[in-house]
């Protein structure tokens, strides 16, 4: 056994490799071109994550400003919830020819060349039917037969006249309109695009809320959401390897209504007025963007069969479709996008500390039917888009030994030290595939700053934990600038409890909830 001087100076041994330039997966990518990885939240109202491949910091920050500057150019063209963008100006028009953008008039198209394909299942006007659930959800009660009736009917005008030789829009009717479904993906599409022929960097991944494009000399490997599984690092349910496409991915999950305890999707079938409810994920890998935007969102909406027939008319379209019960139905392609087993880092922890938690034989063990969920909160100021900062959540034993890092975010090796409390020579551990340091993910579009981790009671090694108490850290850091460490006792013994933590300066709030696994 190690004594305490011998288990530091192994930990310290092993520092060194954690140390290293953050690259991309070496088996597919040149480890001598690091990736720069910026974070932001509050844009386009979810998260924004670009990585760069480039040969230098300054070419990479090029490619960042690039996105970001064509996310704001076009936002400020297509935003329904921006007042002045040209969108809602000409949604405040009736029966007038205007003169728009060809950003607007190739979104009005592809608005009426979706409609046409999913037989009316992609529908702008589709915000007609999203208010009469919303308004109904407000009054906790069902919307009527008479309001879906009136709604659909609203849906099935002609909301809009094309004239593409003077490339004008003329607004038709009153049904309220938004730039759903495809939109974010469109933008982020073009974003990439410029971005990396602006900066000549190698190659560059742009996720926006769960959808993601990877463009350039790059090949990203993006894990698929669990929809039954809120959680940043519950386990994937398809893990893809990408390059030059897109991934977007649909669900009735985060989002919502709530009424009389029953949840109901806010994604809407225009034909029926009724909320989704047989497909709970559709995830769409296509070469472009905007194409894997709507066909993600109307493949929920349609039938399986629907979805294969549409599918398949379209080349190079792969999806993966998750149904209530589980059941998981992939197009015949789908199966050659996985992406190769992953190697996981080796664990930095001593032979101490893992006896030390482990549960051994006759020991009173961590309970498997529960589980441990964190929910964060940034701080955010409304309208804003900031950097998020580097975070660690992670579990101690009541020695302070570390036991299980959660989750970590970084964007710059060098800056890790920053979050000094988790990064401390004492508390050096595994760090695991399901931190996602790495990994792209593509989910159903989350709300901005709002994360949430999940514990299964297992330490770095995989092994459950011994019964009692431990320590929950979290931990949230910017680079010379703010810094706010959380901290909380809890006893994980079998009884349920639910803690919440007052928020600072960069978390506005935290949950800690002990409880009994869903069934």
């Amino acid at each position: 056994m190690f004594n305490s001087f011998s288990a530091r100076i192994a930990l310290l041994v092993a520092a060194v490799a954690l140390l290293i330039p953050l690259r991309g997966d070496s088996s597919t990518n040149s480890p001598r071109k690091p990736l720069y990885v910026f974070h932001y939240e509050n844009v386009m109202g979810t998260s924004l994550e670009i990585k760069v491949a480039a040969s230098s910091a300054a070419q990479a920050g090029r490619a960042e400003q690039g996105v970001l500057a064509e996310i704001d150019r076009e936002s400020r063209i297509l935003s329904s919830w921006d007042p002045q963008s040209e969108f809602s100006t000409w949604v405040r028009t009736r029966d007038e020819a205007v003169r728009v953008s060809p950003e607007l008039f190739e979104v009005l198209s592809l608005f009426d060349k979706w409609r046409g394909l999913t037989h009316g299942a992609l529908d702008a006007s589709a915000e007609t039917i999203t208010r009469v659930w919303k308004r109904a959800a407000a009054e906790n009660r069902l919307p009527s037969q008479q309001e879906l009736n009136a709604a659909v009917a609203g849906v099935r005008q002609m909301h809009w006249k094309l004239d593409a030789v003077n490339r004008t829009a003329t607004h038709t009717s009153d049904a309220p309109l938004a730039m759903n479904s495809f939109v974010k993906s469109y933008i982020e599409g073009h974003a990439a695009d410029a971005a990396l022929r602006a900066s000549g960097a190698r190659g560059l991944v742009v996720n926006i809320g769960g959808d993601l494009v990877v463009r350039g000399d790059w090949s990203e490997r993006v894990n698929v959401a669990d929809p039954k599984s809120d959680a940043e690092n519950g386990e994937a349910i398809a893990r893809l390897q990408v390059r030059d496409r897109a991934v977007a991915t649909s669900g009735d999950y985060r989002r919502g209504e709530e009424i009389a305890g029953r949840h109901y999707s806010h994604i809407v079938d225009p034909r029926t007025g009724m909320p989704a409810g047989e497909i709970i994920s559709s995830t769409v890998i296509a070469r472009d963007a905007a194409d894997a935007g709507a066909l993600a969102t109307a493949f929920s909406v349609l039938s399986p069969e629907e979805s294969a027939r549409l599918a398949g008319s379209m080349p190079g379209v792969e999806y993966l479709l998750v149904k209530k019960n589980r059941e998981r139905i992939e197009s015949g392609g789908w199966g050659a996008m996985a992406a190769p087993a992953a190697t996981r880092v080796p664990a930095f922890r001593s032979a101490v500390t893992f006896e030390r938690v482990s549960a051994r034989p006759g020991a009173s063990q961590w309970d498997p039917k529960y589980q441990l969920t964190v929910t964060i909160q940034l701080s955010e100021i409304e309208g804003t888009r900031v950097h998020r900062p580097y975070v660690a959540v992670w579990v101690e034993d009541e020695d302070h030994a570390p036991v299980r890092t959660i989750a970590l975010w970084f964007a710059k090796y060098k800056y890790l030290h920053e979050l000094r409390a988790w990064s401390r020579v004492e508390s050096l551990r595994s760090v695991g595939e399901d931190t996602h340091i790495m990994n792209s993910v593509s989910s159903a579009t989350r709300p901005p700053g709002k994360y949430m981790f999940v514990w299964d009671g297992k330490d770095d090694f995989g092994n459950l934990v011994k019964a009692g108490k431990y320590n929950v850290m979290i931990e949230a850091a910017r680079e010379h600038g703010t810094y706010q460490v959380m901290h909380q006792e809890m006893d994980f013994s079998g009884s349920p409890r639910q803690v919440q933590l007052p928020g600072e300066v960069e978390i506005a709030s935290a949950t800690l909830d002990y409880h009994k696994n869903a069934q």
